[in-house]
């Protein structure tokens, strides 16, 4: 007997929401019903097939039911029977495999040997990147001792300096730029440009350029000294550039904020304000320090309130900026108590999501109590001591901002830190006041650090990094021995050469005072040479590994240097490019192995199961792969190589034939397309002269002009790329000529038939269906190959569409399902997989086709089965019932066999039988849960959707029933759209509002508002600079434009049922009965199930989009407590007894007037805004 369609839908005992009654239904008597949502996670009722065995309580009655499990078992077998006889006429697999054989004499079979293959890749790396070793050598050599032999100037003036101002393009089209307004411009050189392909930019060859950041003063003496001594290292760069052409930016860093590169380009200058300042790029941070352990205590007592609390939080922030991945990092703030800022109650990696942690946190101190240094002091002590967790373990540190304090706390340092002084500390005075300073310079001086004033946000980029010239002096007076090279995380190239990393030599001071005198403990700044990522991606294997063989490196903190997955969406210039290894693949346990023995620099190889990500991210494969790894010697870099299995071997054509050449040409000739199919070619580098371009029909044009003025065995092809090229030319013609030409596609209700292949070429048949080709034109970019080629079986692919887009009109497109298999050949022993076939079924058609081969007809023009009054009947998925327009009527008692958490009983209930010929909801879904063909007609538009989209209810069963499991990732390289700004913003906008207890606390009167409209008139009149904006508004700054932001990602894939079942989705009122079964040989899954006739159960949704993550992905305070495995640098200069302390910090401020101050508090008063601030300079001076 059969399971019937639908049970009455009135209320069941149970939850109180109940759906309207159907006429002439009564009340369910079974057992209470858990809805979906509630109770243990498995919501389903798996029912083994005999107890699904309803029992007509009128034999005469007639009635629809829900079909048995054979029937739909029988329904599935011919689904896969007339796929499998559609592949096996029209794929051609076979047939494909002859020819292969057939051409045995074109072609070799050649192995990729993966210990040879990585060992050599990694020595051409290694060779490349000790060529600009070399010239970096060079470079910091000749610097020293230029620096050494000049002579200071005190009387320098700008005019007496000539120098290329790379700024000055943008300088003269500014009316409100400082050069300007002075008129300033004789110092600067008017250059001609050309443009060059390996810089992506224009470049003159014949100088340097120079760019100054906006908020130091171009004219001051220090900046002139610097131009002038750094002019001779023009011929240097020029020398390096004769002696390696392939040298990129060449550039050194100067501890002033000066850098001078070559060759000369234009600066890409942002549209408002320029924020560039080399000491904070990522690689001039690397090579000026050792790492860090860092611990920032913020003073929050109740007297740093309004603007001092707002310049301490921007502080906090901008010191932030100076640490690196290599750092750790700690923030805390205090008043009678210390306390961490964020969740992070210990160092922590100072990378871009921490320090994004830190940076939201500061914003939220509150000033209130009083002042504990001693508290603050002893919590980072005691972060610093702390040996149980991952840190730098080199250079250790305290930075304190405050308004000031006469505590002096030295009993705290003579218990934690005297008297080896292990621990520096750097005392910050933030804010404009009177308070005697002279404690905070006693901490400093008295801990080997240094003390820095922050009157006003003018000052805070300057001296919230110039500790780094502290953290030098060991360095420097290590001599020869600190004199190693450096390669930086990757990051994004300022001046536009897209991703990069950096070999890095700092440029030590060997001048000395005097004779006798003591060594000079200066660092001069770094010095710097690019390398572009995509000429390291030269030096991998081209197209040998297969589409899924690829090449990585990884750096010490597991960071890929190397990655066909290091994609980021946002160019932003302060932060590296930082993708673990473990969050650019899918994370398991033989990958963490891998990464940890790389990062180790050992060797090894391993063949591993596990999952992928399909290249448009909306599938999961589980796969083999082969990893094997070597690290590269002189570097931080280890290689790895991953290899499937079914890309062990490979063909190389071998045409020798000339002939045989030009025969198989001409099959690319766009006059052949009409009868041997449309050709697409990936748009490779075949030759030099080769114009690349995104239209595969121009490609096409210009790869033929150009064959017709060279030959396959030129010098400037690649002769490998072009003969497999021109070999499968002629092998998938000749698939056209056995088997599709004389083929009729209309017949089987295809659209097309297609041949995709490892050397390149995309044959589709017929002509008139390239048309409608959507697919990447590179078969290695293509979806659909690399799937075929990681899966046995045929490969479904549904129309990808989004939710948000307009929906298929089916009356006027054609849709077209791809389905595609790999062709696997074996060849003595060997095998390989050098092709994908497929064919292009007609949508529309075959959800007709659908309909037939999943009922009781054998045919289309058959009959329909008709139920009478005697005579019973199994729903199909093309008709279940013919009378009636959507009323339900009892046609029997039925006795249903139901059971549910362990208990069993036979239920009698009225049947209602609905009139509708579309109870039964009949789908096929690909293994990514994604719609491929419905029986429902308004379905058809939806193809493509994830299921849960076009029945949540259902798609949720399935998940439940272990027919999918699922897979979340976050996406750490999307790009969002900026935020719109706070009310917590770095710095005031305009004139300050004291409170009560400012206008109540005399020191506020005397300074922090008088003294600081003082010190901006008085900034101006000297250097006419005014510093506009704070660093959140410059516009010109990636940020403002992007912001990158955690995304996200979830996909579906099937799990490990294979059985066929039979379920209930037991929803109180609204349950219905499914059915579910793979389909052998496809990624499809067959579900037949009773369509919802009620949306009162209300079940969870599956989301299968890219959804933002406001917390940026998994909580950060979590994953710091197992924190991934990494190594620092192999090098620590954090200590030298020479090291002269005695410099440690002064004031910087005007000692102010009382008549002023009263004077322009009162204008303030009156509501006069002040002028925008300009930059303090109190870095140390650099004269020798």
């Amino acid at each position: 007997m059969a399971v019937p369609a639908r049970t009455c839908s009135a209320s069941r005992p149970g939850p109180s929401r109940t759906a309207r009654p159907r006429p002439g239904c009564g009340p369910w008597p079974g057992p209470s019903a858990r809805r979906l949502g509630s109770g243990p996670p498995r919501l389903l009722v798996l029912l083994p097939p005999l107890l699904l065995l309803p029992l007509l309580a009128a034999p005469g009655a007639s009635a629809y039911s829900f079909p048995q499990q054979h029937t739909m078992q029988h329904w599935a077998r011919r689904l896969e029977q007339e796929i499998e006889g559609v592949m096996r006429i029209f794929g051609g697999v076979q047939q494909l495999r002859e020819i292969y054989k057939d051409n045995r004499n074109l072609f070799e079979v050649q192995e990729n040997e993966p210990q040879k293959l990585v060992e050599k890749v990694a020595g051409d790396i290694e060779n490349l990147l000790d060529r600009k070793v070399q010239a970096l050598k060079r470079l910091a050599d000749a610097a020293e001792n230029f620096q050494k032999a000049h002579r200071w100037q005190d009387s320098i003036k700008e005019e007496d300096i000539m120098y290329y101002d790379a700024k000055a393009d943008a300088e003269l089209d500014d009316p409100e730029s400082e050069d300007v307004e002075r008129g300033s411009k004789a110092s600067t050189l008017r250059l001609d440009f050309m443009e060059d392909p390996n810089f992506k930019n224009k470049v003159n060859y014949s100088y340097t350029a120079v760019q100054i950041p906006t908020d130091i003063y171009k004219g001051s003496t220090v900046i002139l000294n610097e131009l002038n001594w750094t002019e001779a290292l023009e011929n240097v760069f020029i020398e390096n550039r004769r002696r390696d052409p392939t040298l990129l930016w060449q550039v050194f860093g100067s501890a002033t904020g000066v850098t001078r590169y070559y060759p000369a380009t234009p600066w890409r200058a942002p549209k408002k304000i320029d924020l560039y300042d080399v000491r904070r790029r990522p690689w001039y941070i690397q090579g000026a320090s050792s790492p860090k352990d860092m611990v920032i205590i913020v003073d929050v007592s109740g007297s740093v309130s309004g603007l001092t609390l707002k310049l301490m939080k921007t502080s906090v922030c901008e010191m932030l900026d100076t640490l690196s991945d290599d750092d750790y990092v700690n923030v805390a703030s205090f008043n009678e108590k210390a306390q961490p800022v964020s969740c992070f109650t210990h160092l922590v990696q100072a990378n871009v999501r921490n320090k994004k942690v830190f940076k939201e946190a500061v914003q939220g101190m509150v000033a209130k109590g009083t002042t504990g240094y001693k508290a603050g002091f002893e919590y980072a002590f005691d972060q610093l001591q702390n040996s149980n967790i991952t840190r730098a373990n080199c250079n250790k540190m305290i930075m304190m901002f405050t308004d000031g304090g006469e505590d002096r706390v030295q009993d705290v340092f003579e218990k934690y830190n005297w008297p080896n002084r292990t621990v520096r500390v750097f005392t910050f005075s933030v804010g404009q006041h009177n308070y005697d300073v002279t404690p905070l310079q006693w901490m400093a001086c008295a801990n080997k650090g240094y003390y820095f004033e922050i009157p006003s946000i003018g000052a805070i980029r300057i001296n919230t990094q110039e500790y780094l010239d502290v953290l030098g002096r060991p360095m420097v007076l290590a001599g020869k021995e600190a004199k190693q090279v450096q390669w930086t995380n990757v990051y994004e190239d300022a001046l536009g050469l897209g991703l990069v990393v950096t070999g890095t030599l700092p440029v030590f001071n060997l001048t000395q005072d005097g004779p006798g005198e003591k060594k000079n403990q200066l660092i001069l700044g770094v010095m710097g040479i690019d390398v572009a990522l995509n000429d390291i991606k030269r030096l991998t294997p081209n197209y040998t590994l297969g589409a899924n063989g690829y090449v990585f490196a990884i750096d010490l903190n597991g960071y890929v240097l190397l990655h066909p997955n290091l994609k980021p969406q946002t160019t932003n210039f302060r932060e590296p490019v930082t993708l673990d290894f473990l969050d650019a693949e899918l994370e398991d346990e033989n990958k963490e192995e891998i990464r940890r023995s790389m990062i180790d620099g050992n060797k090894g190889h391993k063949q591993i199961r596990t999952l992928v990500k399909s290249l448009d991210e909306r599938y999961v494969d589980e796969v083999i792969r082969n990893y094997t790894w070597v690290p590269i010697r002189s570097t931080n870099y280890s290689l790895g190589l991953v290899l499937p299995p079914y890309s062990t071997f490979y063909l190389q054509a071998n045409l020798s034939d000339q002939i045989l050449q030009v025969k198989y040409f001409e099959f690319l000739l766009p006059s052949s397309f009409e009868s041997e199919g449309h050709v697409f070619i990936a748009p490779r580098e075949y030759c030099k002269d080769l114009n690349a371009s995104d239209n595969n029909t121009e490609f096409l044009k210009n790869f033929i002009e150009l064959m017709e003025k060279v030959t396959p065995d030129s010098k400037q092809c690649n002769n490998f790329l072009l003969h497999n090229l021109i070999l499968d030319t002629g092998i998938t013609q000749q698939l056209v000529e056995r088997v599709w030409r004389d083929q009729d596609l209309n017949t089987y209700s295809l659209l097309s038939v297609f041949a995709a292949t490892d050397g390149g070429i995309t044959r589709v048949f017929p002509n008139k269906a390239a048309e409608d080709w959507t697919e990447n034109p590179e078969p290695f970019n293509a979806s659909f190959y690399r799937r075929s080629l990681d899966n046995h079986g045929y490969i479904f692919k549904p129309p990808q569409q989004d939710a948000l887009l307009r929906q298929l009109e089916l009356e006027n497109d054609t849709v077209g399902i791809l389905v595609s298999t790999a062709v696997e050949l074996s060849l003595g022993g060997r095998t390989l997989r050098p092709a994908v076939v497929g064919v292009k079924l007609d949508l529309e058609a075959w959800a007709e086709k659908f309909k037939v081969l999943a009922s009781n007809r054998t045919h289309q023009d058959q009959p329909h089965k008709q139920c009478g009054p005697s005579s019973h009947c199994e729903m199909d998925c093309e008709v279940n019932n013919e009378t009636g327009q959507g009323g339900g009527k009892i046609h029997s008692q039925l006795s249903l066999g139901y059971c549910y958490a362990g208990a069993c009983k036979v239920v009698v209930q009225p049947l209602c039988f609905f009139s509708t010929s579309q109870d039964l909801l009949c789908v096929l879904i690909d293994d990514g849960g994604f719609l491929v063909l419905s029986n429902q007609n308004h379905q058809w538009d939806q193809v493509g959707r994830f299921f849960s989209e076009v029945d949540a209810n259902l798609m949720l069963a399935l998940y439940n029933n272990s027919f999918y499991t699922r897979k979340e990732s976050y996406d750490y390289q999307a790009a969002c759209a900026p935020q719109p700004p706070g009310n917590l913003g770095a710095a005031p906008r305009g004139v300050f509002v004291p409170t009560i207890a400012d206008f109540l606390n005399l020191a506020w009167w005397t300074s922090a508002a008088a003294w600081s409209l003082f010190q901006q008139l008085l900034y101006g009149l000297i250097y006419h600079s005014w510093f506009q904006a704070d660093p959140t508004e410059a516009e010109g700054s990636p940020e403002a434009r992007e912001s990158s932001c955690v995304m996200k990602q979830t996909q579906y894939y099937f799990g490990s049922v294979n059985a066929s079942y039979n379920a209930i989705i037991d929803c109180g009122n609204c349950s219905r009965l499914f059915h579910a079964q793979r389909l052998t040989n496809t990624n499809l899954l067959f579900v037949v199930a009773e369509k919802p006739l009620c949306s009162q159960c209300e079940a969870g949704r599956l989301l299968q989009k890219e959804t933002h993550c406001p917390a940026d992905g998994p909580e950060q305070c979590e994953l710091v407590q197992r924190p991934r495995y990494r190594r620092g640098p192999h090098i620590c200069f954090d200590y030298n007894a020479t090291e002269d302390t005695s410099d440690c910090g002064r004031g910087a401020s005007f000692p102010p007037s009382l008549g002023v101050l009263v004077s322009l508090q009162l204008l303030l008063l009156l509501g006069l805004p002040p002028r925008p601030q300009p930059q303090v300079h109190s870095h140390a001076s650099r004269r020798p």
